[in-house]
């Protein structure tokens, strides 16, 4: 409600104050005859007032925005009424300590509110340039879980619009079963009080409501200064392909611990003159690498796939000759020795790094390195990166 209408209103209540005094001393048909007569005198009363009050107010108010757009040599008119009067008064102070700090830096105060807008246009500029390049949405909930933002890459996942998603509860574009999985969710970050980013896997529910979307998001929770929750700021993307991806390396993993405990059986009878690897590596598993390596704790190398010599180059009776320090470019044997120790620690290794090529050259891999407990050897499964 504007300050003058509040007046009036005040005003008009006031005047029912001598109008109930009348009608109490010389009954209501005397009050009603001077109920007219007080209503506009209280009335104009209440508008003379209102004025002298608000104008102030509205004239302050437009210098401020005159101050803020830059021009500091705004003259702020002196008032009768005391506190609007010292209001201005300091903002008078304001604006001098203002121009005293612009003439210390030695800068124009116009080069300076123009810098700062200017800033502002490229922050947003640059916001709006990353919600488009990026693959997903971000969106933000309250904490009732009313989503307060959605940008509009949303649609590319869902088919919703920023529009028809703003305002509403979010649980309500996810399946009952998932969309209460997430207030479990919600509850627990709420009270854990830490801006830890939590990593969600859901479905959610599309436009069409034809087929549940595997939605990964990133969300990270808001408190405010006394630590009550406020919500969440999220960054969501279609994961369907995550997915079907971790699906594969879930049964790839049960395959190759089906495969190890066939290699140790094979280990133990340690037959002559043939592979100790190729008989046990079944074709899909040989289809997820280049090439496989065994070798003992002393990094030298017992046995490899024959498909190793179409990548490094050196055929299986070269390799034998070597060991594993002799492969891999960017280690000593003595760092290779320290990272076996960690690998029988761990029991597994995965690994980024450079293989040598016979003729010189190199070859970026991603080795994954298993210690083969019952024989003390190690084998090194290896896919070249491509990356």
């Amino acid at each position: 409600m504007k300050l003058r209408g509040l007046l009036i209103i005040m005003c008009l209540a006031i005047s029912l104050i001598p109008i109930a005094m009348i009608s109490g001393l010389q009954g209501f048909q005397i009050a009603s005859m001077f109920l007219g007569l007080i209503l506009v005198i209280t009335l104009a009363v209440g508008f003379v007032i209102s004025y002298f009050i608000s104008m102030p107010l509205v004239k302050l108010t437009k210098n401020i925005d005159e101050i803020s757009k830059g021009n500091l040599e705004v003259d702020l008119e002196k008032s009768e009424i005391y506190e609007i009067n010292n209001l201005t008064a300091s903002l008078d102070r304001v604006m001098a300590s203002l121009k005293l700090a612009i003439n210390k830096v030695g800068l124009k105060k116009e080069e300076i509110f123009l810098e700062a807008v200017k800033a502002k246009e490229e922050a947003e500029a640059k916001y709006e340039v990353l919600l488009k390049k990026i693959d997903g949405w971000i969106w933000e909930i309250d904490e009732k879980g009313i989503c307060t933002k959605c940008s509009a890459k949303v649609a590319g996942t869902l088919g919703y619009s920023p529009k028809q998603i703003i305002g509403k509860e979010i649980f309500r574009f996810l399946p009952p079963e998932d969309a209460n999985k997430f207030k479990d969710i919600i509850h627990v970050i709420s009270h854990q009080k830490t801006d830890t980013t939590n990593k969600l896997d859901l479905y959610w529910t599309n436009q069409d409501n034809t087929h549940p979307v595997w939605v990964r998001s990133f969300c990270i929770p808001v408190f405010n200064s006394i630590g009550n929750f406020q919500g969440l700021r999220c960054f969501s993307r279609d994961a369907t392909e995550y997915q079907v991806a971790e699906t594969k390396i879930e049964e790839l993993q049960k395959k190759l611990n089906e495969t190890y405990k066939q290699l140790h059986e094979i280990l133990r009878q340690q037959p002559k003159g043939k592979s100790l690897i190729e008989p046990v590596f079944d074709i899909t598993i040989k289809q997820e690498f280049d090439y496989m390596i065994l070798f003992d704790e002393n990094a030298k190398i017992v046995d490899c796939t024959n498909d190793i010599q179409k990548k490094l180059g050196y055929n299986k009776d070269e390799m034998l000759s070597l060991t594993f320090a002799d492969v891999v470019y960017l280690e000593t044997y003595d760092e290779i020795r320290a990272n076996l120790d960690e690998i029988k620690k761990l029991g597994t290794m995965q690994v980024k790094t450079i293989h040598k090529k016979k003729d010189g050259s190199s070859v970026f891999i991603s080795e994954q390195i298993r210690y083969l407990k019952d024989r003390n050897m190690f084998i090194c499964m290896v896919k070249e990166d491509t990356m």
